[in-house]
C-alpha cells in the first residue's frame, strides 16, 4: 500500500534525501574500509551503495526510460544480489574481491543513475507517477535496508582491524538497570498485519486474526548486567538450556558469550562502532542469537514472545508514535531503558528483539509478480521473526507490523531479547475478509 501520489518535486527531494543519506553513512570510511568482506554475511560498503543504485537502475530506468541502457554491463552482473529473474549475479561471498570498480567509481555510478531518475520522474505525467510510486518508495525503504546493514557490516569489519578503528558515536555512561517489570495483555480474537495506506513491505500482508491466550511482556529488554548472571551460571555450558540446534553452535563455534564480547584480564569488553569499551551492565544485552535468546529464556524460567503476541502488545501497551533510540539519534549503539512507566519500554530502536516465530507468509499471503516478488517470500524457509528495530535502523524504517528476518543462528545483527511469560497462543487459520 502506498500513501497519495506526491507531485515530482516532492518524491525527487524524497530520493535526494535517501540517497544523500547513504553517501553521508559512508563518508567516515576510507576506500580501502569500503571494499572489505569480513565474513560470508558481511557485504562491503561500496557493494551496499552500488546495489542500492542497481535496484533503481534495474526497476525503474529499465523499464521506463526511453532509450535505456545499463550504465555497464559488468555492473548489471556485479551489484545483483539475489534477483535470479533480472539474470546472472556474483558470488555474495566473494564480494570482497570486487577491487574495482572502486569506491570513488560507485560514486560516479550513483550520480550517474541519480540524474537520470530524477530526469525520468520530473518528465512523467501524473498518470504514469502514479503507477511507479510504489516501486520508487519500495526503492527508498530498501535503500534504508541497507543503510542499516552498512553500518552492521562496518562494525564487524573494524572489529577486525587490530587498530581498533572506530567509526561514529560515544559510549554511554556507565548504568545499571533498574528491576524488571511486565506488562501483562489480556490476548483474546485478535488482528495483526499491516493496515491503512502507508507503506508495508509484502511480508506484513495481509491483515489477519489470531487467538492469543492472556501472556505478559517484560517492560524492558534484557540487560548486559543479567546476562553476566546467565554466563556466571554455566549458561553456555549447560545443555538443557539450549536447542539441539543451538547447542550444536555453542560447541562447534565455542560460545561463551555474546558476539563482540571478549574477556581481558578478567574484565569482559564489547566492540561498538565507537571503539572497544568495557561491558556497560545497564545496556541491553546485543548482538545475540535466536539460540542464545532462547536459551537465556530458558534458564529465566520463561520464553520468547511470539511475533503476534509483540505486535499485539505493543500496539495495545506500547509507545503511540514510532519513537526511540533508532539511527537518527547517532548513538549506534543500544541505551538503557527509561525510567519505568507501566508501560513497555525500548519498542523502538535499541536493538531488534527476537521472537519465538519461524518467519513464514500470513495466511492470504501473495507475493508481488515478476522479479520485485522475490523481494521476501523467496526466504520464507529457515528464518526467525524479529521485532522493533535497532540504534542503526534508519528513522521512518520502523514500524509494529515490521517483520526482519535472520536465521537462528545469526549474530552480527544487532539484536537483543524480551522475555515473554504465560499463555500459550494458537493461530486461527485464515485470514480475515
Amino acid at each position: 500500500m502506498t500513501t497519495p501520489v506526491p507531485d515530482a518535486a516532492s518524491l525527487v527531494g524524497r530520493y535526494d534525501e535517501v540517497r544523500a543519506h547513504t553517501e553521508s553513512l559512508a563518508a567516515p570510511l576510507s576506500p580501502e574500509d569500503q571494499t572489505v568482506q569480513s565474513m560470508a554475511d558481511v557485504s562491503p560498503t561500496k557493494w551496499h551503495r552500488a546495489h542500492v543504485t542497481w535496484f533503481f537502475e534495474t526497476f525503474l530506468l529499465a523499464e521506463h526510460e526511453a532509450g535505456f541502457r545499463p550504465f555497464g554491463d559488468q555492473y548489471w552482473f556485479l551489484f545483483n544480489s539475489y534477483y535470479e529473474a533480472v539474470g546472472p549475479r556474483f558470488s555474495r561471498t566473494e564480494r570482497g574481491v570486487i577491487t574495482r570498480p572502486g569506491a570513488h567509481d560507485v560514486g560516479v555510478y550513483r550520480g550517474n543513475v541519480d540524474g537520470r531518475v530524477r530526469d525520468l520522474v520530473e518528465t512523467l505525467d501524473e498518470g504514469t507517477l502514479e503507477k511507479l510510486l510504489p516501486t520508487i518508495e519500495l526503492g527508498f525503504h530498501h535503500e534504508q535496508q541497507h543503510q542499516e546493514l552498512l553500518l552492521m557490516d562496518i562494525k564487524h569489519v573494524l572489529s577486525l582491524n587490530p587498530l581498533r578503528p572506530t567509526y561514529a558515536g560515544a559510549p554511554s555512561q556507565v548504568a545499571e538497570s533498574d528491576a524488571l517489570g511486565w506488562v501483562d495483555v489480556e490476548g483474546g480474537l485478535v488482528e495483526i498485519g499491516h493496515q491503512g495506506s502507508a507503506f508495508s513491505f509484502d511480508n506484513e500482508l495481509p491483515r489477519h486474526q489470531t487467538w492469543l491466550n492472556p501472556y505478559r511482556l517484560a517492560d524492558r529488554l534484557v540487560t548486559n548486567g543479567e546476562w553476566l548472571a546467565f554466563m556466571a551460571d554455566g549458561g553456555y555450558a549447560r545443555p538443557e538450556l539450549w536447542l539441539s540446534d543451538g547447542w550444536a553452535k555453542v560447541k562447534a563455534e565455542g560460545w561463551k558469550a555474546p558476539f563482540y564480547w571478549e574477556h581481558l584480564d578478567g574484565v569482559w569488553f564489547e566492540h561498538t562502532l565507537s571503539g572497544t569499551w568495557p561491558v556497560n551492565p545497564g545496556l541491553p544485552a546485543s548482538h545475540v542469537s535466536q539460540y542464545e535468546a532462547d536459551a537465556y529464556a530458558t534458564w529465566a524460567g520463561k520464553r520468547l514472545p511470539t511475533e503476534a503476541e509483540w505486535e499485539h502488545a505493543v500496539t495495545t501497551a506500547g509507545p503511540r508514535e514510532v519513537v526511540g533510540n533508532l539511527a537518527d539519534a547517532e548513538t549506534f549503539h543500544p541505551r538503557a531503558a527509561g525510567p519505568a512507566d507501566g508501560s513497555l519500554r525500548q519498542v523502538y530502536g535499541d536493538c531488534w528483539e527476537w521472537t519465538s516465530s519461524a518467519y513464514l507468509a500470513y495466511p492470504g499471503f501473495h507475493p508481488s509478480e515478476g522479479a520485485i516478488g522475490e523481494y521476501n517470500g523467496k526466504f520464507m524457509s529457515g528464518q526467525m521473526v524479529l521485532r522493533g528495530g535497532c540504534a542503526l535502523t534508519p528513522p521512518g524504517h520502523a514500524r509494529a507490523t515490521y517483520r526482519n528476518f535472520f536465521p537462528p543462528g545469526a549474530r552480527w545483527a544487532l539484536s537483543g531479547v524480551r522475555l515473554a511469560d504465560g499463555g500459550a497462543p494458537t493461530p486461527l487459520a485464515g485470514a480475515t475478509p
